[in-house]
């Protein structure tokens, strides 16, 4: 063997580990200059389906197959393209007006349908099922919800009256659940329509006690010390469920971000982070997606360009939890949420043994937190972590301090600027307890509100701010499209659904009537009375919502439970010392 090729070889061998580090993309040469190793070229593997196989398969699939039934195939496209990365063809069906109507993937190889999805499971992937999307999965487990709601009916029915309304009551509050059994499993058509007969169900037990003054009769088996020796563990449970096995999503992100904003003296409308055509600054997601994004402030931030929809309360309400904990400018875990959740967890539960001590005694005050502790989906927003415990906070407390009409006008613009939601209660709280207006409610609903819209000054033109934030809120929200109600299934455009539009509409003038006449009928209200037709218009405002979800629960429950749980001999509440008002404000109530 000559010495050359030798010298080869033990080169070679000594650019081996090197070769084998790290893939070559050119061809590799010994320091003689001659070729030892060529670019390694990957074998793409043979496709195994045709375009038109991907399709007939995917189209055969039987979930696929039941909602293309719905239109007709003459203005049907369809459409395969093969991912090599993926060794996959991606499917999309396309309809007229409808737009895309099923998407999914069909695998190369084996040709299995990898994923389907039809209808609104296209652009809403929080249609889709995902276990423990909302929550985490701890808080969607049958044993743990389950374990709730058992708790909620036993230490609040009265077994002494099985047939009683309270017990229905209790019974309807817990039947939001079957809905949301389905929603877990990706079946909206089917959870949707049944969240309704609940909302219903609750709106004229309130109508029918907000009416009539009477409360329901009955009370729980248990004294007042073991319901609240129990709200202490369950409370105790609901804090370990949010830190250890709870997850944030995109409301209580916007959250921590608009905290950021405010903190950093600029308004949160119009400064999200967003995508566009901004340098990226890290990987793709499962979507193939990059959200981390070199903002204008120079900052890489997760995107959520649609996460300033809210009233300015609902930013201002992060900022304990931002300062505390802080925020890294990812979507991560997020601790300033977490810590969010769980203080205004803490205020609806404090509150409300305050409102029961007042207005019921110490066995009310015993009942209603127990209520909001063991109720499983004021758990399951706390353990979503978004800001649907601030407006039923502000509320609670607002109520409390029902015989101040200051207080009581700056609670409720606080709630209403929260989530915009709680405003359809504002006539009935202004002209409480009688008919007539009250200076003090319009004094105090005006502090609250420009406290509240203050954050606009941040901006160099106040002015363009507050149209910056009409656009961004009321003027997106007015036109949203969503499939979590009945009212907006027109929009796929399908045989077999409805469009309710009008009937929508009908309902909505029939709320803001229903408000407005709420102001002045009853002509004198007792707090009982307030309760109740402060749960109607709430349940109300939901009912005829384009947009609902079950983590709106909460705004109404706390009235709703007192409306059910009040002993029917609601005492009258000691008036509340008013802060000092101009002249012009009575003194008197």
């Amino acid at each position: 063997m000559s010495r050359r090729p030798l010298v080869a070889v033990l080169c070679a061998l000594a650019f081996a580990p090197a070769a084998l580090a790290a893939t070559p993309t050119a061809p590799v040469y010994d320091f003689k200059g001659r070729l030892i190793q060529t670019p390694f070229a990957p074998v793409q593997p043979a496709r195994h389906l045709t375009k038109q196989h991907a399709l007939r398969l995917f189209l055969a699939d039987r979930k696929v197959n039941d909602w293309l039934a719905r239109y007709p195939t003459k203005d049907r496209l369809d459409e395969a393209n093969y991912q090599p990365d993926q060794h996959s063809w991606e499917i999309k069906i396309w309809w007229g007006k409808a737009g895309e109507i099923a998407t999914g993937r069909v695998d190369d190889a084996t040709g299995q349908v990898l994923e389907a999805w039809t209808g609104p499971q296209v652009a809403w992937k929080m249609a889709r099922g995902y276990h423990g999307a909302f929550g985490g999965e701890k808080i969607n487990d049958p044993w743990i919800w389950g374990a709730f709601s058992l708790a909620f009916l036993v230490g609040l029915a009265d077994f002494r009256r099985p047939l009683s309304w309270r017990n229905l009551d209790l019974v309807a509050l817990l039947s939001f659940s079957v809905s949301l059994w389905y929603f877990n499993k990706g079946r909206v058509f089917t959870s949707v329509p049944l969240a309704y007969p609940p909302l219903v169900y609750l709106t004229g037990r309130g109508l029918w006690v907000g009416l009539r003054g009477r409360g329901t009769p009955g009370r729980p088996l248990w004294p007042a010390w073991i319901l609240l020796a129990a709200t202490v563990f369950l409370v105790g449970f609901r804090i370990g469920l949010n830190v250890e096995a709870s997850n944030v999503i995109d409301v209580g992100y916007s959250g921590v971000i608009g905290a950021d904003r405010i903190a950093h003296g600029q308004s949160p409308y119009g400064h999200f982070p967003i995508e566009g055509d901004l340098k990226a600054c890290g990987p793709k997601d499962a979507a193939g997606e990059i959200r981390d994004r070199i903002q204008t402030n120079g900052r890489c931030e997760s995107a959520n360009p649609q996460g300033d929809t809210y009233g300015p309360v609902a930013y201002e309400a992060y900022l304990p939890g931002y300062w505390i904990r802080g925020w890294s400018g990812k979507w991560d875990d997020l601790p300033a949420a977490h810590l969010t959740s769980l203080l205004w967890d803490g205020v609806c539960l404090v509150g409300l043994f305050f409102v029961g001590r007042r207005f019921g005694g110490i066995d009310l005050a015993a009942a209603l937190p127990f209520a909001w502790a063991a109720y499983p989906f004021t758990q399951y927003a706390s353990n979503s972590n978004t800001n649907d415990m601030i407006l039923p906070a502000f509320l609670i407390w607002g109520f409390w301090l029902v015989s101040s009409h200051f207080w009581r006008g700056a609670f409720g613009a606080l709630a209403g600027w929260t989530k915009f939601g709680a405003l359809v209660v504002a006539p009935l709280w202004l002209t409480y307890p009688d008919r007539r207006p009250k200076i003090g409610f319009v004094l105090g609903f005006a502090a609250a509100t420009l406290a509240a819209f203050s954050i606009l000054l941040l901006e160099p033109n106040p002015l363009h701010a507050a149209r910056v934030f009409w656009d961004r809120t009321f003027g997106w929200q007015l036109g949203r499209a969503s499939p979590f109600s009945l009212w907006d299934w027109r929009q796929y455009h399908a045989r077999g659904l409805p469009d309710l539009h009008r009937v929508q509409q009908a309902l909505e003038a029939l709320v803001l009537a229903g408000a407005a006449a709420f102001a002045f009928f009853p002509r004198r209200k007792s707090p009982l009375q307030l309760a109740a037709l402060t749960a109607v218009l709430l349940l109300g405002f939901e009912l005829v919502l384009t947009h609902w979800f079950y983590l709106y629960i909460p705004w109404f429950f706390a009235f709703s439970a007192l409306t059910t749980l009040a002993p029917p001999p609601v005492r009258e509440p000691e008036p509340v010392v008013e802060p000092e008002l101009p002249a012009l404000a009575p003194t008197a109530h």
